[in-house]
Order: structure tokens, then sequence, then C-alpha cells
């Protein structure tokens, strides 16, 4: 069931009127039942390994934190991670080390025939085993008590709004929402509704839009010229930004307009002045989940700078294969790990020629930002490589074949594009992601009216599946 289809507006209408109208123990039963046929509404079958999943989690949380003895406390967190991480292997990853083995193997010249698997992958596996793996985790490290109420954890895992692709919620942020009372609040509404609409507009009216573009770009990839390579690049970067914030965008409206409150996802990442700070800005959920459950767990900073690397870098390669099962994921991720990696090697020497000047300053850091969204680019260009074919004849189209665009190509996406980018410049400047509640009226009447006639004039009312849930 997609945010952007007629069907998921008649199931929140439904969802919503009941859910106010309903005592609290009702709201979380509520809750629950909704989330359950929201993702049984891809594939029942699939049902199973998300209730799976949540028992298991909460048997072995409520074992970890009653268990003193170490190594039995250890052994029940294995077995939840076991279980998660099992599931997602299973699923996810088999065919693709299946497959990878198997060309290894032929390359070799040894001829064995692996068997592959025929089944679907279960929607948002990658977020709802990492959101309930991290709750058992918590509770090992006792950071959190564990909850005793099977009906409250069960709606924490299948909270239908960030169910399928994030943001990850943290246990410590949003299961104690979910355990204390709510009361309707018309503010909270007004935002999640506008929330909800300006989601929507960012997928329908953009990324929809921008979505054959890119997809005819890069089909074109052994005879495209350099210029419609690159602005098959630009236009992708604010495909996916689009595709993937309107969705979190929608999420959070929608957990408002319940009552919740769930994390910030995207902060104006293209205006990031390094790659260390676009990670801070970009799907924030993951990075930091990453942050607090790879990285940390690897030894983070702690024993020089050569194990600092190699923490940064396995982090951000299994950041890139959690992406997807296919080795231009894994190219992504070590080249992020390598930008990574680079900007902090180049940071002592950055600070040693960072401007006094005021004006000075202001060019340094947009320069930054600039280099930065390149960087950030040309990573966009490995993750929406369908091969590492399609990626080589972008790069050599780029490197070899430079051309001015085709003003056909470039009208459209700077269509696109602009609006988007004039809207987040006023966002960066105000420090304010939703200054428009505290424009005036008559600039609130004009944004809603063109956003409204954007939205229908030139919305693309398909039901296009969100990139993200492929992951």
């Amino acid at each position: 069931m997609l945010f952007n289809t007629f069907h998921f507006m008649y199931f929140f209408v439904i969802v919503f009127a009941l859910y106010w109208a309903s005592s609290f123990r009702f709201q979380n039963l509520l809750i629950l039942c909704a989330g359950y046929y929201f993702y049984a509404c891809w594939d029942p079958r699939f049902l199973a390994l998300l209730i799976l999943s949540t028992a298991m989690d909460y048997g072995c949380g409520i074992a970890v934190d009653r268990i003193e003895e170490p190594r039995r406390r250890k052994l029940f967190l294995i077995l939840s991670m076991a279980l998660n991480l099992g599931m997602l292997g299973y699923f996810k990853y088999f065919n693709f080390f299946a497959e990878s083995l198997q060309s290894l193997l032929d390359r070799s010249g040894v001829h064995v025939s692996i068997d592959r698997l025929n089944v679907a992958l279960p929607i948002g596996i990658s977020f709802y085993t990492f959101q309930s793996m991290s709750y058992v985790i918590d509770v090992y490290r006792r950071e959190i008590k564990p909850t005793r109420n099977l009906i409250q954890f069960a709606a924490f895992v299948s909270f239908f709004p960030h169910l399928v692709a994030g943001p990850i919620m943290r246990p410590t942020t949003l299961l104690p929402q979910i355990e204390r009372p709510r009361t309707f609040d018309l503010h909270q509404f007004y935002q999640g509704v506008y929330l909800i609409f300006w989601g929507l507009v960012k997928k329908v009216v953009v990324a929809d839009n921008l979505a054959p573009i890119v997809n005819d770009l890069f089909g074109r990839s052994a005879t495209i010229d350099g210029g419609s390579a690159l602005l098959a690049v630009y236009a992708f970067a604010f495909q996916i930004y689009c595709d993937f914030s309107g969705y979190t965008d929608t999420a959070r409206g929608i957990a408002k307009c319940l009552g919740f409150e769930l994390a910030l996802n995207f902060n104006l990442p293209y205006f990031a002045t390094s790659p260390r700070d676009f990670w801070a800005r970009w799907h924030i959920s993951l990075s930091t989940w990453l942050r607090d459950y790879v990285y940390i767990s690897l030894g983070g900073n702690r024993g020089g700078k050569a194990k600092l690397y190699r923490n940064l870098m396995l982090t951000m390669v299994i950041g890139g294969l959690w992406h997807g099962a296919a080795w231009t994921f894994v190219l992504w991720g070590f080249y992020q790990g390598l930008i990574l990696i680079g900007h902090r090697v180049l940071e002592p020497y950055l600070a040693r020629i960072r401007p006094t000047d005021s004006i000075d300053r202001g060019a340094w850091k947009l320069a930054r930002i600039v280099a930065t969204f390149h960087l950030v680019c040309f990573g966009w260009l490995i993750f929406r490589a369908e091969s590492t074919t399609q990626l080589s004849n972008m790069i050599h189209a780029i490197v070899d074949r430079p051309a001015i665009p085709a003003a056909a190509t470039l009208l459209p996406i700077a269509i696109c594009i602009i609006p988007i980018l004039i809207i987040q410049m006023i966002q960066y400047i105000t420090r304010d992601m939703i200054f428009i509640f505290r424009a005036p009226w008559y600039a609130r009447s004009v944004f809603y009216a063109a956003c409204f006639y954007a939205f229908v004039l030139g919305g693309e009312f398909g039901g296009g599946r969100f990139i993200y849930f492929q992951f």
C-alpha cells in the first residue's frame, strides 16, 4: 500500500477517525492491527516474518534483562541478532552471494551448479529488523528497560507510517511515546497535514517526473554524450532526495496526526560542507544507527588512525551492502568510506587555509558545498548504475564525450529542480525546515496554491513505488 494512492488515503482516514475516538488501550491495539494490515497489503505471506521477529526480540529483551550471568545474557543477544540477520541474509543476500561464488568458480575453471532461491524480497525487511534488533542491543547494554507489554512492543515494531522505509526509530524515542497516552493537538495536526502534503508534492511532482528522464538517460549509457550523462546524475541526485525525503516527510506527517513525533531523517543534505557533514544530514536514522551499533562496536576512533580508518571503511561498506545485494552498492559503500577517510586526512590542512574575512569565509563555504555536492553526485552515479558496465559507460561518456546537453532534456529537469532549490535555500538561510508556518498568511496562500496546482497539473499519479522500498 503506497502513500501516494487512494487506497492508503481511505485506509488512513478510517484509522485516524477510529484512533481519536478510542481509549488509550484500544489506540495501541489499533496501531498494531493497522500496521499488520498495511504490511499484509504488500504480501500477506511475509507478515509471519514480522511477527516472528517481534516475538523473538520481545522474549530476548526480557531474558537479557532478567539474567545476570554474562554468558547467558550474551547468548540471547546472539539469538536475536542471528534471527534478524539470518532472515535478512536469506531473503536479501543469498542469491547475491550464490551468484558471486558461481562466477568466481567459473573463472577458476571449476564448474559447479549452485541453486538460487526463487523468493521475493520482503518489503521493508532491512528497516524493521534493524529497529527490532536495536531494542535488544539497547537492553543488553542496559540503556533501556524492556517493556513487558507485548501489544506495545509489537506496535513499536509495526508502526505503519515508517514500517517499510524508515526512518529507523530507536526504542528510546518511539517506545515511550507508545507507552504513554496521547491527546489530540491541533497545531501538531496542522504540521502533520503540511508534511504529508509537502512530502507527496516532492514525490509525485518532482521525483516521479524526474524518474522517466533518469531511466531513459541511464538506459542509453552506451551511446550517451557527456553533457547528458551529467544531467542524468544531477537529475537522479534530486530524484532520490525528493523520493526518499518525500516518503519520510509523509511518514512524519502521518505520525504527527496520530500524536507521535518521528525523527528528522533529512536536514538539507545538499548544503553539506564535507562528506562527514553530508552523513549527518542524509538518512540520519541509518547513519546514526551504523555509528552506534557498527562503528562504535568495531572500536570507533579508539586505537589510532589506522583502526579509525578501518572502522570507517567497514561501516560504510556494510552500509552500502545494506542498501542492496549488488556489487555496485558495495562499491558505493567503499567510495563513501574513501571520501570520509580522505576528509579526515585533509581536515587539518583545510582548517589552516580557512579565510578569516567574512566575505571570503562565505565564498569558502560555498566552494565546500559545491565540492561536497559533486563528490556526493559521483557516489549517486555508482549507486544508480545497474551494473559495473553501465557505470563504466557513464564515466567514459563524461570524460571522453563532453557536450552541451540538449535544451529538450535540460528544461524539464530544471523545472523540477529549481523550485526545490529555492525552498531549500530559504530553509537553509532561515534555519527553519517548516518556515512556511511562520510566514505571513498571504505568503502561505501563494505557497499552498502553487503546490496544489503543481500537484494536480504536474503530478504523476501512477502510484510509483518509492526507491527505498527495494532496500
